[in-house]
C-alpha cells in the first residue's frame, strides 16, 4: 500500500472521528455512518463504565486532538522529511492507557510508516482504538492484516512499550535484545514569571486539569517567583472547579487531603485543588507541587538538568524561554514526539 493511501485513510479516519466532536455528520461519510457512527457515539459514553476517568469530555478533548491534526497537509507536512517505503517490520507496541486514546500517536506511527501492529492495550483504554481500527480497515482494507491486538506480543522485530518506571526496567530486561523505544515516567511543569496575571494564567488551567492531570503532558509542578502571590493561581483556576463532578478525582483529592493534614504539612487548599510546597516533580491526583525560584536562569539550568525527567516546560506567551506557551501541553503536533523520540525516523530506520 502506497504512502499515498496510507494517508488518504488517515485523513478520511480525521474526518470521521471530528463529527463527534463538532456534532456534524458529515455527508460524504454517509457509507461510513451508516454502519459505524451510532456504535462510536455509544461507545464514547461507555467509557465510564470501563474507566470511571474517561467521562464523555475526556474522550472527546482526546478525540478532537488527534482528529485537528489528521489532515492531509498536516500528515504530508509531517512526513515530509522521511523516506517511508512500505514496509514489512512487525512492530510490538505495549500501550499506556492513563488518558483516552494515549497510545495513538504509536499506532498512526507504526501503520503511516508501512509497517505492521501488533499492540497490546492497557485494561485501562482497551476498546476505543480497536472500533477505531475496524472503522480505519472499512476505509482502507489493505490495513485489515496490518493490525493486530494480542494479550502477549509475539513474534515481532522491533518494540515500542510505554509504561512506569519499574515496567520501564522490566522492559528493557525482556526487550532490549530488540530494537525499541522505552518510555517510562515523565512529568510536565509551569514556569510563571512576576508579570503574570490572571488572565496570563488561565491560559495554564487546562494543562493542569485536563484528563484530571493524568497525563504526562499534564502539569504537575509551577516553578513560582519569590513572593508571588498563590491567590493569583486559585483565581485564575476557578472556572474548573467542577473537576470535583468526577467522583474518582475528589475521592484523590480528599483522601490526599487527609494524608498531608494528618502529617502535618501545610497546604492551600481551594477546595478542587491542593498546592504543596515540594521539590518533587510528581504530584498526586488533587494536588499541585509548586516551588520559589530566585533566578530565571538558575531555573533554566536547573530544568535543563531535569531534562530527562521532563515532557513539557509551559510558560507565558510574553516570555521567550523557548518553552511551550500556557494552554498548549495538551496539544501535541504529529512532530511533538513523547520523550524526544523521533518515532518515524526509528521507524523507518528498521
Amino acid at each position: 500500500m502506497e504512502l499515498e493511501k496510507r494517508i488518504n485513510a488517515f485523513s478520511k479516519l480525521g474526518m470521521f472521528l471530528g463529527q463527534f466532536v463538532h456534532g456534524i455528520a458529515e455527508q460524504e461519510l454517509s457509507e461510513i455512518n451508516a454502519r459505524f457512527y451510532d456504535d462510536f457515539n455509544a461507545l464514547i459514553d461507555r467509557q465510564r463504565a470501563f474507566n470511571a476517568w474517561f467521562d464523555r469530555e475526556s474522550v472527546l478533548k482526546a478525540i478532537g486532538a488527534i482528529s485537528g491534526q489528521l489532515t492531509p497537509e498536516k500528515l504530508n507536512a509531517w512526513l515530509a522529511p522521511y523516506s517511508l517505503p512500505e514496509g514489512h517490520k512487525t512492530i510490538g507496541v505495549i500501550m499506556a492507557g492513563n488518558i483516552p486514546l494515549v497510545g495513538f500517536h504509536d499506532y498512526l506511527s507504526v501503520l503511516i510508516a508501512g509497517h505492521k501492529l501488533q499492540a497490546k492495550l492497557s485494561a485501562e483504554d482497551g476498546t476505543l482504538l480497536k472500533k477505531v481500527s475496524e472503522v480505519l480497515m472499512e476505509m482502507e482494507p489493505a490495513f485489515q492484516d496490518r493490525i493486530q491486538f494480542v494479550e502477549r506480543l509475539s513474534r515481532f522485530d522491533a518494540v515500542i512499550a510505554t509504561g512506569s518506571n519499574n515496567t520501564a526496567r522490566y522492559f528493557n530486561q525482556y526487550f532490549g535484545k530488540y530494537p525499541h523505544i522505552i518510555r517510562k515516567n515523565r512529568n510536565s511543569v509551569a514556569v510563571i514569571h512576576a508579570d503574570d496575571e490572571v488572565e496570563d494564567i488561565k491560559k495554564l488551567a487546562p494543562d493542569v486539569f485536563d484528563y484530571y492531570g493524568l497525563g504526562c503532558r499534564n502539569v504537575s509542578k509551577l516553578y513560582l517567583p519569590e513572593n508571588f502571590p498563590v491567590n493569583r493561581i486559585f483565581e485564575a483556576f476557578y472556572d474548573w472547579s467542577d473537576v470535583v463532578e468526577n467522583n474518582k478525582y475528589v475521592n484523590n483529592y480528599e483522601y490526599n487531603k487527609a494524608v498531608y493534614l494528618m502529617g502535618s504539612n501545610q497546604l492551600l487548599d481551594n477546595n478542587f485543588v491542593l498546592l504543596k510546597e515540594d521539590s518533587g516533580l510528581s504530584s498526586p491526583v488533587g494536588v499541585l507541587h509548586y516551588e520559589y525560584y530566585r533566578s530565571l536562569n538558575e531555573l533554566k539550568q536547573h530544568l535543563a538538568s531535569l531534562k530527562d525527567d521532563l515532557q513539557c516546560i509551559v510558560s507565558g506567551d510574553k516570555h521567550a524561554d523557548g518553552y511551550l506557551n500556557f494552554g498548549e501541553a495538551q496539544c501535541p503536533a504529529l512532530s511533538d514526539y513523547a520523550d524526544g523520540v523521533d518515532t518515524i525516523a526509528f521507524l523507518s530506520a528498521l
